[in-house]
């Protein structure tokens, strides 16, 4: 398939640079075999049965944006930086801004508190080698560190307080993400607890959300399409639950893409089973889903893999169809954005 399959016409006053509050009233298009309903979040309830599972990413957001500055003698230049993700031996890989105006082995001073030295160059990123580690990194990054908005809404203005509870999950337990898994924004303890009185269940794995899920894709034939790899873990307990709620007749049905490209990685061959490691999975029309058989997601990027992907539950044509519903009646778009649940025949 060509990258234009994945186009669509998108006006830009739809791209949410703010989410709705409360959370649950975010508005929600439920795509259930050949229907379209629009309906409200807080009315989730409605649409799934007793006996769902719904499959939780339990990651949790870094402050991952720092400003600092480098100084060489009396001069001094303003860097910017974002962290990627640590590497094993303790180093951050991060994007600097100017990068040429730091040389390896200068520190760049973030906070009286936080520091970081310039070790090398990694894939077009720095490697920096931090003052601080464990618990002591974690309080000075959260004091110095700015939320990681996606692009598209840096764009259009900063990071502030409001993000630091707007763009985390409310049972965000696992650090490392530098971006959220953004349907799971629209989720309060209200709508859990009347989630569970419906008799849904929860499962929760662990993906921390890169940088590269930004990334465009550049390849005009999308087979020739690099997938950036994201770290994930299922354990064995939420193995056993996803498999139990099969045999039960139940529906897995994850919360956003990073949760589902997780289950699917660690059901390649079949039967979910207990995984860890870094996955790249790259799911595109003609996927066979193993355990999936729903999903509760945002609106995505024109021509993103994200697209591509609920192209591939869905179908093409009527993914075609949900985002010009989409468009004609004014939903929000992208993090921020409205919600969409949607259940293919099956």
């Amino acid at each position: 398939m060509r990258l234009s399959d994945f186009d669509f016409d998108l006006p830009d006053d739809l791209i949410a640079t703010r989410p709705a509050r409360p959370r649950t009233s975010a508005r929600l298009l439920v795509a259930e075999g050949d229907g379209i309903t629009d309906s409200r979040v807080s009315a989730l309830d409605q649409w799934l049965r007793p006996g769902d599972r719904l499959v939780l990413n339990d990651t949790k957001v870094i402050p991952a944006r720092l400003s600092g500055q480098r100084h060489r003698g009396e001069s001094a230049a303003r860097i910017e930086s974002t962290l990627l993700e640590p590497r094993a031996d303790g180093t951050w890989r991060a994007l600097l801004k100017p990068l040429k105006k730091v040389r390896d082995g200068e520190e760049i001073v973030f906070s009286p508190d936080l520091s970081a030295r310039v070790e090398g160059r990694d894939d077009g990123a720095a490697v920096l080698s931090f003052n601080l580690r464990g618990q002591d990194f974690d309080a000075a990054l959260d004091a110095a560190g700015q939320m990681p908005l996606p692009p598209y809404i840096a764009a259009r203005r900063a990071a502030d307080e409001s993000d630091r509870e707007d763009y985390q999950t409310v049972w965000a337990r696992h650090a490392g993400a530098v971006a959220a898994p953004t349907a799971s924004l629209h989720f309060d303890d209200s709508l859990l607890s009347t989630l569970r009185e419906r008799g849904v269940t929860f499962s929760y794995v662990t993906l921390h959300v890169g940088a590269g899920t930004f990334l465009p894709v550049k390849a005009d034939d999308i087979s020739e399409h690099r997938m950036h790899a994201e770290w994930g873990e299922i354990t064995q307990s939420t193995a056993d639950e996803i498999s139990a709620t099969r045999a039960a007749g139940g529906r897995v049905i994850p919360v956003g893409t990073t949760a589902l490209r997780l289950i699917e990685t660690a059901a390649r061959e079949g039967a979910i089973r207990a995984w860890q490691g870094e996955t790249d999975i790259f799911i595109t029309p003609g996927f066979r889903f193993q355990v999936t058989e729903g999903l509760m997601t945002n609106f995505h990027l024109p021509r993103s893999t994200l697209l591509m992907l609920v192209s591939a539950l869905m179908g093409p044509e009527r993914i075609r169809r949900i985002y010009e519903h989409a468009v004609t009646e004014r939903y929000r778009f992208f993090s921020y954005g409205d919600a969409s649940i949607l259940l293919p025949h099956r």
